[in-house]
């Protein structure tokens, strides 16, 4: 049986086959019909059959602690909530929601909240993700619109990437990139990022930018394209409004100027500013390096101004392009899930348009005013103005900002309820009840992605447990609460019911409407191909591109130029907090990896929390590579594995943002992160914090390898996972326990057991080694040191496959290193087939000499396409001293 679906990660959305053997194995593969994707899939999607199994669900719902039957937790629910709102108003109520929601799941959610309990503090954590596009879209459309689509991804002439790591966090979008400019030589692409990401090594030009000064790059852009005569003046005055002033503001900034502000050679600058003005078909790409700022909706615009100077806009192959993270964070804006949003790309602080919902919903209320967003919801929360949130699918005690403010925040609040499909994450540990909710494969619905394509997610596993859709969980509380309106049958019917209104007393003023989809029968529904909205009677099968016809959704039909004057990060660096901590997604790993940390392979790539640090900020720390770093901030603290490398900018430090205390102590770098938010769109700060950094030096580093779970001892650092065959365990601490030996047969669960013990001792340098083996099989080891340096754990890792060890094995063991290079594959580099940087650099050193040939030799690269840039670095590495072995063999040949 074969089911299409879509993939649950990114924007991108990328549709995906489901296939179930006669056994009733899962496999997952690109769908090659689904037009995002055409069929290939990155790692995480590829790795989606090993996030399915029902460890750790939570499969009933859980009142205070224990377990309880639906009727109860349902009727608590809506108790509760109809009591505060009854005492203390429809504000002191709160829900905090999801872009991992389906469409018709946000939709319910929303006509609750709005509708019928009449709050608009209903937000979601998509406000982290892209509320700055969103802002910034309708200060100069009129809208939330996506100009694009993907297609122009492969007609233009020059993509310009703005803080956007697309190699990883848009892996597929990223290889439909580089390939549309292998078929056309004339592309250039462009990437403008503090950090030399893996997406700079498929492009023409890296602009390393200082921190937050995106704005001020594209003023002194927009001037240039002024100055040099490359606008288009018959788009300006007859589509266009403002630019008087945009140009007053930014008219006079020079090349220098712009360079010395950015901090850039004013050669990267001139040629940056040359190819965008010369090209005609242009795209810029941007993402969360943009959105997450304080400024981000000035960055936003800043950006727009440059694509309606030039008209390079509604026509193939150009215009500016929003990442979307999420997978549904487009769906969202759609029905209003933000909260100061209606439905339908509806203004809440509109009257008329609070009417017209009323009407359609037939409610007996609408939100009078926008409601408070993310940063502010927890703020009300912790000042007791919030007394019951609803969380559903999401993580915010991680995710975000100033995250131990969040923590003590939801202690405080009287009343919290989380719908999640897992049981134990570090938010749904604050929660009074919790109630199971179907996962990625068991629910059915629709989600949009970046170019605003709706995609069907479909059901092919049952609902395991207790465990009830979203909507349905939402509609049961409504009627609870003595609401009408709630009572529909299927997603197929909260779908129609969603279209109808997109497209209700909608005369062409309103840019969502996918009206012709309102009629859809459930077989009609369940067969929903990809389409990408507005889907109206006139254009039935969709529209790729907006703006064609040169309206916008303002009053007068005209863009806005946005005039825009640079601000500098709310928070700057200082004395005593010298470095600016830039956060983001590393290849891997997703959001707080509930489900990607369930993959053994996911987990090899980057284990654990890392900070990333230029040498000389790593020398004027005193840090070393791979040893542990504190970092601190005045909101909180966190510590990570140092990685030390060139490509990181002098005076930043990068640190991932997935891990928490379900995977690592003093791993959630969100709670170092300021709260200082974009005072439009209330997007966070989340690449500019100022903090500090010390050697975190404790007496003992260890690793633990183990067939079992593994028993973790407390200390403040640790990171646990599955890797390969077997459980990881990293741990750093001070005390010394009595016994290693003993201390090993404990945390490996086999004290007591007859085991083969494999043990080496050295205490006089304090390094120990122990391995238990049973049946010629190896059950598990501990590696203890007096600093980092405990060696690969690769190759040991690789032991764990073996039925019986071989006598080089067990001699490997005892001398805590492999015999033969060959044996330790190295860090991983492409998790799709395991392999190894050792295993690549071999290859290249035996004449593999392209990315091409590697992936030829090995597989490496040539499935989801993610690791291709660093194969590539290996090769650029590897090549000065190919050609000095080169010249050597030559000089002996003469």
């Amino acid at each position: 049986m074969s089911v299409r679906t879509t993939c649950p990660y990114c924007g991108v959305g990328c549709g995906v086959v489901a296939d179930r053997d006669d056994s009733g194995t899962i496999s997952v593969r690109g769908d090659p019909q689904h037009p995002a994707n055409l069929g290939r899939l990155c790692g995480k999607g590829s790795a989606l059959a090993e996030t399915i199994d029902l460890g750790g669900r939570l499969l009933e719902p859980i009142v205070n602690g224990r377990a309880a039957g639906w009727d109860e937790a349902l009727d608590l629910v809506a108790s509760r909530f109809t009591e505060i709102i009854r005492d203390h108003g429809p504000d002191a109520v709160a829900f905090y929601v999801s872009g991992q929601l389906l469409t018709e799941d946000y939709y319910v959610v929303n006509k609750l909240a709005k509708g019928f309990v009449g709050t608009a503090n209903i937000d979601t954590n998509s406000r982290l993700c892209m509320a700055s596009s969103v802002a910034g879209h309708k200060r100069a459309f009129g809208s939330d619109t996506v100009p694009g689509c993907y297609e122009d991804l492969e007609q233009a002439g020059l993509l310009v990437l703005v803080g956007s790591n697309a190699a990883w966090c848009h892996p597929v979008l990223h290889q439909r990139m580089l390939a549309a400019k292998e078929h056309n030589p004339g592309c250039r692409i462009v990437v403008v990022d503090p950090r030399r990401t893996a997406t700079c090594e498929g492009a023409d030009l890296h602009l390393p930018l200082r921190s937050g000064s995106d704005a001020v790059l594209f003023n002194g852009l927009l001037a240039y394209l002024a100055r040099g005569g490359y606008a288009d003046d018959g788009f300006v005055s007859e589509v266009t409004s403002g630019v008087e002033s945009a140009l007053q503001v930014a008219g006079r900034q020079t090349v220098a100027e712009t360079a010395a502000a950015c901090g850039l050679s004013e050669g990267a600058v001139e040629l940056f500013f040359s190819w965008f003005a010369k090209t005609e078909r242009v795209v810029t790409l941007y993402s969360q390096g943009v959105n997450q700022s304080s400024s981000g909706v000035d960055k936003v615009n800043a950006i727009i101004n440059c694509h309606l100077l030039t008209g390079r806009i509604g026509r193939p192959g150009m215009g500016p392009f929003s990442l979307t993270g999420q997978p549904n964070a487009m769906g969202g804006r759609e029905v209003g899930g933000l909260a100061n949003q209606l439905a339908a790309h509806l203004e809440i602080e509109n009257a008329e348009h609070r009417e017209l919902v009323k009407r359609f919903w037939r409610s007996p209320v609408v939100a009078p005013k926008a409601g408070l967003k993310a940063v502010e919801m927890f703020d009300a929360i912790a000042d007791c103005r919030i007394k019951a949130v609803w969380i559903m699918s999401t993580n915010p005690v991680v995710s975000l900002p100033d995250a131990d403010r969040v923590r003590a925040a939801l202690d405080r609040c009287a009343f919290v309820v989380a719908s999640d499909c897992m049981r134990d994450t570090d938010t749904n540990r604050h929660a009074d009840v919790l109630l199971p909710a179907l996962a990625w494969g068991e629910k059915d619905g629709t989600v949009t992605n970046s170019e605003r394509r709706i995609s069907r997610q479909r059901a092919f596993l049952p609902a395991p447990g207790a465990a009830r859709a979203d909507w349905r969980i939402i509609c049961d509380v409504a009627q609870r609460m003595g609401f009408a309106g709630f009572e529909y049958g299927s997603a197929a019917e909260i779908f129609r019911e969603h279209a109808a209104l997109s497209g209700f007393e909608n005369n062409g003023t309103r840019d969502f409407d996918i009206s012709a989809l309102s009629t859809l029968d459930g077989r009609a529904y369940e067969a929903l191909a990809p389409i990408q909205w507005p889907v109206t009677r006139d254009f039935p099968t969709g529209t790729a591109r907006m703006f064609e016809n040169r309206q916008f959704f303002t009053g007068d039909r005209r863009a806005r130029f946005v005039a825009v004057t640079p601000r500098p990060a709310r928070n700057a660096t200082s004395r005593d907090y010298p470095l600016v901590l830039n956060t983001g997604r590393i290849r891997d790993q997703w959001h707080t990896m509930t489900r990607t940390g369930k993959s053994a392979r996911l987990l090899a790539h980057i284990f654990e929390p890392c900070a990333e640090f230029h040498p000389e900020d790593a020398r004027l720390a005193g840090l070393e590579n791979e040893a542990l770093v504190r970092l601190t901030s005045p909101w909180g603290k966190m510590v990570a594995r140092v990685a030390i490398s060139t490509e990181q900018r002098r005076g930043c430090v990068f640190v991932p943002m997935h891990w928490n205390e379900e995977f690592a102590g003093a791993g959630r770098v969100n709670a170092l992160v300021n709260p200082a938010t974009d005072p439009l769109s209330g997007q966070p700060e989340s690449k500019h914090t100022p903090v500090k950094a010390e050697p975190y030096a404790p007496n003992w580093h260890v690793f633990i390898l183990s067939r079992q779970e593994i028993r973790r001892p407390p200390c403040e650092y640790w990171v646990q996972g599955k890797v390969g065959a077997c459980f990881r365990l990293e741990l750093a601490f001070d005390q010394r326990p009595a016994s290693w030996r003993e201390w090993a047969a404990e945390q490996l669960g086999i004290a007591g057991t007859e085991i083969d013990w494999i043990a080496y001792r050295d205490p006089a340098a304090g390094r120990f080694r122990y391995a238990g083996v049973s049946d010629g099989r190896l059950q598990g080891c501990v590696f203890v040191a007096p600093d980092q340096r405990l060696g690969s754990r690769s190759w040991l890792i690789g032991l764990f496959a073996e039925q019986r060890l071989s006598p080089n094995a067990r001699n490997a063991l005892l001398a805590g290193q492999p015999l033969a290079a060959a044996d330790d594959i190295g860090a991983v580099i492409c998790s799709c087939f395991g392999i190894g940087r050792n295993q690549i650099s071999s290859a290249i050193q035996n004449g593999a000499g392209s990315v091409e040939a590697v992936g030829q030799r090995l597989k490496a690269g040539t499935n989801c396409g993610a690791c291709k840039p660093e194969i590539g670095k290996l090769l650029a590495a590897a090549r000065p001293s190919m050609r000095s072995e080169a010249r050597t063999s030559e000089g002996a040949r003469g």
